[in-house]
């Protein structure tokens, strides 16, 4: 009888500790295992210029949301934004995508308008900016044709 009862309290002290771990490594990734709060929009860009999802969108500095998938639609790289539910963009707003130092990793950034109409959830935000390519730039000076 005394074995049994170590055998289950090993049993519940192993469950325990590995739901814990699976906590601690979902909150400090910052995943979501059932959805995600907020409301999505599109952005249409003619380049992704290498964006992931899973990349932050800010808005002044501050992060508003995240890319929630990146797709083709037309020959051009349509992005998911999963906003907070707080945030409201407005329709002239101008979506661009970014990158953190020379060779750091992409974001968007949104500058918000001016306009009093917010887009509302599944719309699309009309101006947008791709990315910049630093080896094309770079292959045009090169070859002269700056």
């Amino acid at each position: 009888m005394k074995k049994l009862d170590l055998e289950v309290a090993v049993g519940l002290f192993l469950l325990i500790g590995i739901m814990s771990l699976a906590y601690i490594s979902i909150k400090l990734g910052k995943l979501e295992v059932i959805g995600g709060s907020g409301y999505t929009i599109y952005a249409e860009f003619e380049k992704a210029g290498g964006i992931k999802p899973g990349a932050i969108v800010e808005i002044a500095g501050v992060e508003v949301g995240k890319v929630a998938n990146v797709s083709l639609n037309n020959y051009a790289a349509l992005l998911a934004l999963q906003l907070d539910p707080s945030v409201k963009i407005q329709e002239d707003a101008i979506a661009s995508i970014k990158t953190k130092g020379l060779i750091g990793e992409k974001y968007v950034q949104i500058a918000p308008g001016g306009s009093e109409r917010v887009i509302p959830p599944g719309g699309k935000i009309r101006d947008t900016e791709s990315a910049i390519d630093i080896e094309e730039l770079v292959s045009k000076y090169v070859f002269g044709k700056v």
